[in-house]
């Protein structure tokens, strides 16, 4: 009972700590989803976190040039409504004359500017201007007001996405590059992890010993190489396979990594048996040790189809950037324009973009911890 006692503040420290560390994760998610639901002058003016209470933002709008005046009980009076030609939902709570104090006036009240002229501006944009002369000029006079803006969510920001032009060829595009990127390697990495796990080879240890060493080569270092030797070939450079070989290259170090040390776990007297028995190397691969290594060969798939569908450098670089030949990333980040500015765009995008990893990383998850624990307990 003392014992059981003692453990219970550790184990309110650890359920701290994770539920941190899922908080430290949930959250940016949350604002990005929240984001990419709101209109673009909200994300301009306030935060995802205040999404669901009404919202201050200062404004301006210029009223009716002097030409809309008429004369009315011996004075000029130009009338109309700030909102007049959008789509504003918002209500004046305050407006002024000056850019410095857009909140001098209350909504409704009436305002004595110089010259004995007079603005009265109502929560709802409507606005009467007098003055006891004539209005001269071209241009209407600036009015600058603060707006109460309620909670307002649309969908705009996903139809400007997946409507976009070029959008599906792009979408298609991903997954010629994806699928066959993520299976070739496993299959690679699957023989070459089995032979040094447990077939004799010679400096077995030697060629594991680069292959660790290969995991922290920054792929960017190879990129002038590999398109020098691509450009050489001639039937390589901008083509599906020269970027299908190009990510089998990049993930082929901790593929093989992470199977060998999962296979070189499994049970040595199933396969001695498995020898005893008369069945080859191919035999023992193909029956036991594949169905025995899902688990790995699952977390892998994981990690290599994340990674290279959420790849943006890799295919410019061996695809290229042609209408064509643009995968999603590209396409996504072609619409946010040449400054980067348009947050509802960047939000829903990513949202967009990680639909398919999620339905592939839910499908196979119940494997992915298995995998990552590869060769924790018993190595070969």
């Amino acid at each position: 009972m003392w014992q059981r006692i003692r453990l219970e503040p550790s184990r309110f420290f650890l359920h701290l700590a994770v539920l941190l560390i899922v908080a430290a994760w949930t959250l940016p998610t949350a604002g990005l989803l929240v984001s990419s639901l709101r209109d673009k002058d909200l994300i301009a003016t306030s935060g995802w976190w205040t999404a669901l209470t009404t919202t201050e933002r200062s404004e301006q709008a210029r009223m009716k040039p002097p030409a809309d005046q008429v004369q009315k009980d011996g004075h000029s009076e130009i009338s109309g409504n700030l909102f007049e030609g959008t789509d504003h939902a918002g209500q004046i709570s305050a407006f002024g004359t000056r850019v410095q104090n857009p909140a001098e006036f209350s909504a409704g009240a009436t305002a004595q500017l110089q010259d004995g002229r007079s603005l009265t501006v109502n929560s709802d944009g409507s606005y009467v201007y007098t003055s006891p002369t004539a209005f001269t000029g071209d241009r209407g006079q600036r009015v600058f007001f603060v707006t109460s803006v309620p909670p307002k969510f649309t969908t705009d920001n996903y139809r400007t996405v997946l409507f976009s032009e070029g959008i599906g060829r792009s979408f298609i595009n991903s997954l010629t590059v994806t699928i066959p990127a993520t299976i070739i390697p496993i299959l690679i990495a699957a023989f070459a992890a089995y032979a040094l796990a447990w077939m004799k080879l010679p400096a077995r240890g030697f060629i594991i010993a680069v292959i660790v060493g290969l995991l922290v080569v920054p792929l960017q270092m190879s990129l002038i190489p590999l398109l020098k030797i691509y450009n050489a070939t001639g039937f390589l450079s901008k083509t599906y396979l020269g970027i299908w070989l190009a990510h089998t290259g990049f993930g082929l170090p901790f593929a093989i990594y992470l199977l060998r040390s999962y296979i070189a776990g499994l049970p040595k007297d199933l396969i001695e048996s498995a020898q005893v028995d008369g069945a080859n190397d191919f035999k023992i691969f193909m029956r036991i040790i594949l169905p025995l290594s899902f688990p790995a060969l699952a977390s892998f798939a994981i990690f290599q189809f994340l990674w290279v569908w959420n790849d943006l450098l890799v295919a410019i670089v061996f695809l290229g950037s042609g209408n064509d030949q643009l995968v999603l990333t590209g396409r996504l980040n072609a619409l946010l324009g040449s400054r980067g500015g348009n947050w509802e765009i960047l939000t829903a995008s990513a949202f967009v973009t990680i639909i398919v990893p999620l339905v592939v990383f839910f499908s196979l998850q119940r494997y992915f911890v298995r995998g990552l624990l590869a060769g924790s307990v018993k190595g070969g």
